[in-house]
Order: C-alpha cells, then structure tokens, then sequence
C-alpha cells in the first residue's frame, strides 16, 4: 500500500495505515527522511502549506547570508567577486534547475516572477495573424495568468471576451484534456496551461496537449509554478515552447524569490518581446551601446538588474534537489499524498469531506484538496491546533505534504486532529468568513 511493503512478522498494528504505528514504520524507512533536519520546523506545528510557501531551509539561509557578506565585504565588487559573483548568479544557477525541468542548460534561466516572465514570453511569442489571433487558457488556472493574457490581448487592440478563450470544467474541480484538444482550432495562436492545477492539484498530461498543439500549428507554454519541485518533468523532450515557473513554492526559495523561465532551443536564439540591459550577451553588455545585443540563449528573456538578494536562497535550495533528486521526491510526494486520502476516506467518511483532487499517481499532483462546505472554518481551527493548510475559496482546503521536510507521523497526526476538529465540532466557533489573505 501507497508504494512500501513491510515484513510480514512485523505485528498487525504496524501493518494498518490508520495506526500511529504504521506511519512511523514508514518514516523509519524513508530513504528522504533526513532531509528534514535541514529544514526550520517550528516545534508542535505541522506545516501542510509547502504549495503556497515552502519552508526554510539551512542551505537556503546560508545562501542568502553568503551574498549579504559579500556585499559587507566587495560592495559593489561582489558583482565580479566572492563564490557566486552577482553579474553571473542566474546563468550560475542553470545546472541545479534544468534537471527540475528537464532542460537543457542553455533552455532555463533565473530571472523575474511569474506573472512578468509570462508577459515577457507572450509578447516575444504570441504573433496574431490572420485568423489565427485567439489564445486558449482554461477557466481554472490562477488569475495572475488570465490578467496577463488579457493585458497581452489588449495591446494588440483585441477583445478579450472574443479572442480569449478559457477551456470549461464540468465539475469547477477539473479538467478534460479532450475538451483541451478540441478548443485548438485554426483560430488558436497561443495557448497556455498550468502543468497542475492550483485548486484540485490535477496534473495535466503536458506531453499530449503540447503534442496536440504542435500538430495543429499552435505555440504553446506551461506554467509549473505548482509542479516544479514536487515531480520531474520533460520540458525538452516533450517539446514544449516555453514554460515559467516560482521558486517559493515546492523550490522553498523564500517569499517572493526570484522564479524562472524555459525557452526550448528551438527558438533561440530569439529576440525577447520585453528587451532589458541583463539580456545582453554578457561580454558586450557593458558596452553601453544603444543597440541590444542578446544572449545566445534563455538568458536573453532578462529584463533588469536581477534581485540577487531574492534570488540567493535559491543556490542553496536547489542543493537539497541535487542530493534527494526529484524522482525520490516524486515517489515519497506520491506515498504521502496516498496516504494522507486513505486517513481521510477512513477518518472522515460521512463528516462532509468530498477528495477533490485526482487519486491516480500520474494525475495528481503534490497536495491534496479536500472540498467541504464549512472550509473557511475548519481551516481556521486546524490552525488553532497547529496544522497549517490553505483555503482557497469558496469550500477548498488544501493540504501539501511536502516530501523534503514532512513526514508520514505528521501525516498521521494532521487527519488525527482534523477527525477531532469534526467530531467535537469545534470549528463551529469560528466565523464562516476568509481572511483578506488566505
């Protein structure tokens, strides 16, 4: 059960899911567990909120803290001086983040956030001709992305109720990939998906859509934001266009770090859409000439003068992704993911929770969310008993374990409390009502 065997003359409790014993037979035998002496974790709490905000980790800090002393020591000589000089730390940190993403080094680069790396890659990509000028997103991905495909429409003097069109879900939970496929028609110039959905946690099958694009004539890009770190991916192989992702997530780079972008060889070298002087071929750069000149490769889609402060954690995290590598962290993501539903559906049946995420492996991604009418409140009591999840309205709670720091005991425990929440009925203390940040 959820991917490990045990000795058969261990004793009946050890091999029952829903005993404590059995979730610490796991955890005596997971190959990742000491990661988690690498991570910060606050004493009693347990931390399923990975997907919004990873943890701090000991390498990230001391990251972080290499590149404060070098700007103690250099000033602005740190620049070209110290471990990691500031002038070359996103190119610096390509070796450690192309596996994650299943690039080619000279594909990915650390640069901006989210939504700018998207604008940046829509108006490099997205060329409306002819009748080809509409874009396919879905009615479910995050909203940053949506606001950025109807500013991009906009400044083509577009219609964004006619020329964008957002794929529909049946259930608001989910997507078909058919009716993905369906929706590329010959009017289609662009589209964009996320690689997992940020409510359900549905994963995408990226290598299909994007062939289904490709065969049709359609560019088309992918925001990992909530799969990279938690499962590999083949961005190369699969021949997507361009994808753009965060790095605080999963990556556990820290608020507001520095995210990244993928820019299949194929089309470099490109010139960027959005032009910046950290773009230019770093040996011409400080020419000062008025004429840009580009990087040779995804380097190109800079823009301005990196965040070298938000983007130092990153050297550090990416360390821990090296050493685990990501298809163990797949694989223990999966265990407890798998393990977190079975406590449910034993737990909690008849208690009003619904699974909403997907229970095949291949399409789930690395949280679970479980749907129930009084959400906003038994979020806010998990917290009161120091489980920490994430609303996302209007009835979604959404639980992360996250493979490098939580363990299956944790597990346990979280659905123990949340069974006790239930059945005491104590979350009925709290108003029905979400914070301003949720």
């Amino acid at each position: 059960m959820f991917g490990h065997n045990f000795n058969e003359r261990g004793d009946r409790m050890a091999r029952d899911p829903l005993t404590r014993e059995w979730a610490e037979k796991m955890d005596q035998t997971d190959e990742l567990s000491s990661f988690r002496q690498e991570f910060y974790i606050q004493e009693g709490t347990i931390y399923l909120n990975g997907n919004s905000l990873g943890l701090l980790s000991k390498r990230a800090e001391a990251s972080l803290h290499a590149q404060l002393e070098s700007w103690q020591r250099y000033g602005i000589g740190g620049w070209t001086q110290g471990k990691r000089p500031w002038f070359f730390l996103a190119e610096s940190l390509r070796g450690g983040l192309a596996p994650l993403v299943g690039a080619k080094e000279h594909e990915v680069i650390v640069t901006g956030s989210t939504t700018v790396n998207i604008h940046q890659l829509l108006a490099t990509f997205y060329r409306p001709q002819g009748k080809r000028t509409k874009i396919v997103a879905d009615v479910l991905t995050f909203p940053s992305d949506i606001y950025a495909l109807q500013s991009q429409l906009r400044l083509f003097g577009l219609d964004p109720e006619t020329h964008l069109i957002q794929v529909q879900s049946r259930d608001g939970r989910l997507l078909d990939e058919e009716e993905i496929v369906r929706q590329l028609t010959d009017e289609v110039a662009l589209v964009l998906l996320p690689t997992v959905l940020y409510g359900s946690g549905q994963r995408l099958d990226i290598e299909r859509v994007t062939k289904a694009a490709h065969e049709r004539g359609i560019m088309i890009g992918w925001d990992a934001c909530h799969s990279i770190g938690a499962m590999p991916h083949e961005f190369h192989r699969w021949g997507v266009d361009f994808a753009v992702w965060c790095s605080y997530k999963y990556l556990n780079s820290g608020p507001g770090s520095v995210g990244g972008l993928f820019v299949h060889e194929k089309h470099l070298p490109a010139l960027p859409g959005l032009a910046g002087w950290f773009g230019s071929d770093k040996e011409r750069q400080f020419d000062m000439e008025h004429t840009f000149i580009p990087a040779g490769d995804a380097g190109a889609f800079q823009i301005g003068t990196p965040h070298i402060l938000s983007m130092a954690p990153i050297a550090g995290s990416l360390e821990l992704f090296a050493e685990a590598g990501i298809d163990r962290i797949r694989a223990k993501s999966l265990r407890l993911t798998g393990y977190l539903m079975a406590l449910v559906d034993g737990w909690l049946a008849g208690m009003g929770f619904e699974i909403a995420n997907p229970r095949e492996d291949e399409r789930r991604g690395g949280h679970v969310a479980l749907v129930h009418p009084d959400a906003v409140r038994i979020c806010k009591a998990l917290k009161e008993e120091e489980v920490i999840p994430d609303f996302r309205a209007p009835d979604m709670i959404r639980l992360a374990p996250t493979a490098l720091y939580t363990s299956f005991v944790e597990v346990w425990e979280a659905v123990n409390r949340l069974k006790r929440i239930m059945t005491d009925k104590t979350y009925e203390q709290f108003l029905n009502e979400r914070g301003v940040v949720a």
